[in-house]
């Protein structure tokens, strides 16, 4: 067996071109000094990013498994086959694509797959935790289909599901489409399965936020239910940045045709491969446990949130995410986002349901338990860190964020994002 080469080292990287070896030292330096909240960030293995970074990335591909346009494929064949297998193993899915770049794309190959331009769609209401790919202006999907929102209960904040239905009926749509990217409560993917029957809908499920919590079992499956599922393989599934589709076999030859050639070029197999390796790391003991503990932090930290008096839309959360509310504390979602970047906490401003605030101000902030559950946080620690962001928030003058960085180095000098070698959190 060859040894494998994986490109130049990061010595010859900072001989050569050390404006970029800083960026990346300075990015991983950042990652360890700070706390990652972002709900849609991760901290990928040391497997993943060698994949990675592996000559696999100088291979195109255009095709499929043993269908490809170009030659000398057979190996990258391999990577591929090995994915897909994995993907319908973790997923209990009948098809997968790994193709797709991202989740964007994903998302439209199948608008590409299932409707044509002007056709009429059921989706999230962005300001109320759906995607830009669900129907917004400044999306194509909203400047190639209609697209009608639905939104959550002003009462609740739960999904109104019986507006979903009274829309779906008067619509009629080509497909309806469930899943956003701030919503903290579970879907009820049969509700959905009904209405879309119903109404003769394809149902679209756009799990990109929650499928690693779906892999690790620790919340339903929306497979069982839907048409096709979505996501991306960047967030709590823990895989490197790109999107991937799991369909019923019915629809495989339509979402591969709509992937490749109608909405993408090569693929990009060196990620295809890094997914394979993230489905094999999805499909053990090990991540099952950490995901349960993602749900757990995510509790925790919505609790303790709580009680330093941001108030928990939707009353809190099943998942690994939490969107809260900041109108009593009389703190702007984006000052609030800068206040806790300043003493490294990394979180971001939200809009909330019903928000009088533009986007760009926000009445809220989204909050995520992902990466620093990978650093081996617990519920403690959650605590911790929601007295921390307490404390940065009320800070006007930012004469206490100097406190609120120390309690930030103390949690992650125990428990470290990349620890040095034999070194564990």
């Amino acid at each position: 067996m060859s040894t494998p080469y994986w490109g130049p080292d990061f010595d010859a990287l900072a001989a050569f071109d050390p404006d970029i070896a800083g960026v990346v030292t300075d990015e991983l330096d950042r990652l360890r000094s700070g706390l990652q909240l972002i709900a849609s960030e991760n901290f990928t293995s040391p497997a993943v990013l060698a994949a990675l970074g592996s000559t696999l990335s100088n291979k195109y591909a255009e095709g499929y498994p043993g269908r490809r346009y170009y030659g000398g494929c057979e190996v990258v064949d391999r990577a591929e086959e090995i994915g897909i297998a994995r993907a319908k193993e973790l997923f209990g899915a009948e098809h997968a694509n790994l193709q797709p770049h991202s989740g964007a794309n994903a998302n439209l190959a199948v608008y590409g797959a299932f409707m044509q331009p002007g056709d009429t769609f059921l989706a999230m209401a962005l300001p109320h935790g759906g995607h830009l790919t669900h129907g917004a202006k400044v999306s194509f999907s909203g400047k190639w289909f209609n697209a009608v929102p639905y939104g959550v209960a002003e009462k609740t904040e739960h999904i109104d599901y019986d507006q979903v239905r009274d829309l779906a009926r008067e619509h009629r749509p080509k497909m309806i489409i469930c899943g956003g990217s701030a919503i903290p409560r579970l879907i009820d993917f049969p509700v959905f399965r009904e209405i879309a029957d119903e109404v003769g809908a394809v149902l679209m499920v756009d799990a990109a936020h929650f499928i690693g919590l779906v892999a690790g079992k620790a919340i339903p499956s929306p497979v069982p239910y839907a048409d096709v599922v979505t996501f991306t393989t960047h967030k709590v599934l823990r895989g490197p940045r790109g999107g991937a589709i799991v369909c019923k076999a019915e629809h495989a030859k339509a979402i591969d045709k709509a992937a490749f050639p109608m909405m993408q070029g090569g693929p990009l197999m060196h990620a295809v491969a890094a997914k394979a390796v993230n489905f094999k790391e999805c499909l053990t003991p090990e991540y099952q446990a950490y995901t349960r503990q993602v749900v757990a932090n995510a509790q925790a930290l919505t609790e303790g949130l709580a009680t330093e008096g941001l108030r928990p839309v939707a009353g809190g959360t099943d998942t690994h995410l939490a969107l809260l509310d900041l109108q009593e504390t009389g703190v702007t979602g984006v000052d609030a986002e800068t206040r806790c970047g300043a003493a490294g906490i990394v979180l971001n401003k939200n809009a909330i349901p019903f928000d009088p605030q533009p986007a760009s101000v926000a009445s809220g902030i989204r909050v995520g338990s992902p990466a620093v559950t990978t650093q081996g946080m617990t519920e403690s620690d959650m605590k911790s860190i929601a007295s921390l962001i307490g404390t940065a928030i009320r800070d006007v003058d930012g004469s206490r964020t100097a406190e609120v960085a120390a309690g930030v180095r103390e949690l992650v000098g125990a428990h470290p994002a990349y620890p040095e070698p034999g070194r564990t959190s």
